[in-house]
């Protein structure tokens, strides 16, 4: 169901109605959406293999209501097609199945040259972190700005800040001298926050994001949405206004605020809010570290600061961030010298 919804949203932030099917093939609905899911597969604001589920349960739907005779069949929704797709079985033969398909479908293909970080996301740059931080100062609820505070300088999961709770920034270890804390969280912390995979660490996070955080937990603002709470519930860092956890039922609630929030900075010109998603915070995060430690490690020491203080599973996650700013260096590299040779070209061609 998140693929209608998503294909809803769509239809209502472009005003095409879902039945919108004119003679032009470029003007139609499904044509339209599925140019759209390939741009933001492209900006790396879908996976590729969700980009590919989502076209595909689209067209999945219009099929159910052609077969139950809630649209026409003669409207020019697609063609299909006939694709041969080759299957090996455990003897080493090889055979082709026929599978019918659509001209619509997209395949499941990784974007060329590109290196998918967690989720296939990619981090914003610093100036960007910082726009969007500012605007979300003035355009954001205080609960989704502090939110994105913490995404950008912990790189916590939108799961775990969720659920942090005020007594874990009361119980946060100072590390002397370096003007950081560290927050336990997991399941084996006290009191346990959710995590990914269950994984219990430490992450770090500045003296002054907790400061601001204990001063939001006492504000009036929070203090009114914990006396709507349950008890089990009123150690909770974020609330609803209904006094509710931002968890569970409400799950949906930071996307909802997220996606009004994109639009509003899209619409006021702010370019690193387009294809934005809230775990970009995440790799921001995780590529800022990475570059940070890099100037005062070793590679391998590196990788394992950064690898704990993200709380990854497994090295092979931190790796791919050692890759991204090696490719992003070269690629700036390349990019400053192919400049420096056009730009001479351009003055030489005044010279002539």
């Amino acid at each position: 169901m998140s693929h209608l919804l998503a294909y809803a949203k769509w239809l209502e932030s472009e005003s095409i109605d879902w039945w919108h099917f004119p003679e032009r093939e470029s003007e139609r609905c499904l044509v339209r959406f599925r140019g759209a899911l390939i741009q933001s597969r492209a900006s790396g604001e879908c996976a590729p293999s969700t980009t590919s589920q989502r076209m595909s349960s689209v067209v999945r739907y219009y099929k159910w209501l052609k077969n139950k005779g809630l649209i026409s069949p003669d409207w020019p929704m697609w063609k299909d097609k006939i694709i041969g797709v080759k299957i090996t079985n455990s003897f080493g033969l090889e055979h082709t199945l026929r599978v019918s398909s659509t001209d619509l479908a997209i395949p499941n293909r990784t974007i060329a040259g590109a290196i998918k970080l967690e989720d296939g996301l990619l981090p914003l740059s610093a100036k960007g972190m910082k726009e969007v931080l500012t605007l979300a100062d003035t355009e954001a609820s205080e609960e989704l700005s502090l939110m994105l505070r913490i995404g950008f300088f912990t790189g916590l999961r939108l799961g775990s800040i969720t659920d942090l709770k005020v007594s874990t920034l009361q119980n946060a270890t100072i590390i002397p001298n370096v003007g950081l804390k560290t927050l336990s969280v997991g399941p084996g912390a006290r009191p346990p926050v959710a995590t990914k995979f269950d994984v219990t660490g430490s992450v770090p996070i500045p003296q002054e994001l907790i400061d601001t955080l204990l001063n939001y937990a006492i504000s009036t603002r929070r203090l009114q949405r914990q006396a709507l709470a349950a008890p089990e519930d009123q150690d909770t860092l974020f609330l609803t206004r209904f006094g509710n956890t931002y968890s569970g039922a409400n799950s949906r609630a930071v996307n909802v605020e997220m996606h009004r929030f994109r639009n509003n900075g899209v619409e006021l010109g702010v370019k690193f809010l387009r294809g934005f998603h809230f775990h970009r915070t995440r790799a921001t995060y995780a590529t800022e570290i990475m570059k940070v430690a890099l100037n005062f490690m070793s590679v391998s020491d590196s990788i394992q600061f950064v690898k704990e203080a993200c709380l990854h599973k497994d090295e092979s996650t931190t790796m791919k961030y050692i890759k991204f700013i090696e490719n992003n260096k070269t690629m700036k590299e390349a990019s400053d010298a192919f400049t420096h040779a056009f730009m001479g070209l351009m003055g030489g061609d005044k010279d002539v």
